[in-house]
């Protein structure tokens, strides 16, 4: 057991006032940084914050559970157990110092890289209540000038922070997603069982756009089959605009090994008629095919430009220095 695992597995229990028996176990995780690089091309930035490893939201689809894989854990307890990452603030501090470039390398137009909060975790699960991880490293952004923040949740206690996002904004970048994969409210419930009402997160985007705020809709991951139907993503676009949000994205149902055995058991269970075409779909990698995606990209497309969306703003900033081709892939980021 090396790194990140023997860390996790002498992490000692985190105190919580939450009584109820369906709560998730918390620790304390002692990690050396909290700004953590990233690397591929794949995705529009260079830098990740998750407060926590592990999310309580139990989303079904969720892609992130290979990262309790690490820790030596199943992907199944990725709900069950919950880290909470420790001094978070002072080592946010540190890493801001010593890593984040006000000019990203290569760049002529002298934009500063972009930092992505919650990315593998959600920053606003219930655990935020207690343990104010995410609080404390916005408030350490809030100190900082000319950054280039994003921070994505399914929670609609977003808005209790509306105070320090100000204060981000009137020094640097920040873009606000609030994730919306469908209306219904009881499939919602089925697919994130723990995660706030649509409607909540919703009121939240219009909450965050009467207080000035930049924010902006994702309702990705799309699963076929599920949240695909005529007029499901054109409902969801519609309900966002009217919210308020100046952006909108989707992509397809993306799924790693470890949410796979998780997720297609679940499509066994609930949608069993579906069953067959997910197992053929993704039994050799983690992506629907291609004409699928081509497909649902240009119903996207259509989508945007019908409500008058507009790119996010750091999607923007990348397309004015990128290839044409990682402009494309932003669509589909979840």
């Amino acid at each position: 057991m090396v790194g990140i695992a023997r860390l996790a597995a002498n992490s000692p229990c985190a105190e919580s006032s939450r009584k109820s028996e369906q709560r998730p176990e918390y620790f304390l995780l002692p990690v050396r940084s909290i700004l953590n690089k990233c690397d591929s091309n794949r995705v529009p930035f260079e830098w990740t914050i998750n407060p926590y490893r592990g999310c309580e939201f139990a989303c079904k689809y969720c892609y992130a559970r290979y990262t309790h894989e690490y820790m030596e854990l199943d992907g199944g307890e990725f709900e069950k157990k919950i880290f909470v990452k420790q001094n978070a603030a002072a080592l946010l501090a540190q890493d801001v110092s010593r890593k984040y470039s006000y000019q990203r390398p290569g760049a002529e137009d002298g934009r500063p890289e972009h930092i992505a909060i919650g990315t593998a975790t959600d920053p606003y699960q219930p655990a935020e209540r207690e343990y104010r991880v995410t609080r404390d490293c916005l408030e350490e952004l809030a100190k900082r000038e000319g950054l280039s923040v994003s921070l994505i949740t399914k929670s609609n206690q977003i808005v209790h922070d509306i105070d320090v996002f100000k204060q981000i904004a009137a020094r640097s970048e920040l873009s606000l997603n609030i994730t919306v994969t469908t209306l219904r409210w009881r499939l919602a419930r089925l697919l994130e069982p723990r995660a706030p009402r649509p409607d909540l997160r919703l009121d939240a985007v219009r909450q965050l756009r009467e207080a000035g705020l930049r924010v902006g809709v994702s309702a990705s991951p799309l699963i076929p089959g599920i949240t695909d139907r005529e007029g499901e993503l054109e409902a969801v676009a519609g309900a966002a605009k009217e919210a308020g949000a100046e952006w909108f994205f989707s992509g397809v149902l993306f799924l790693m090994p470890s949410s796979a055995k998780q997720f297609l058991p679940f499509v066994r269970e609930k949608f069993p008629k579906l069953a067959k075409q997910y197992e053929q779909w993704y039994a050799k990698n983690g992506y629907a095919p291609e004409e699928y995606r081509r497909k649902i990209a240009e119903r996207v497309a259509r989508i945007r430009l019908e409500h008058g969306f507009h790119a996010r703003p750091f999607e923007e900033l990348q397309r004015k220095v990128q290839s044409p081709q990682l402009s494309l892939g932003l669509n589909t980021a979840a």
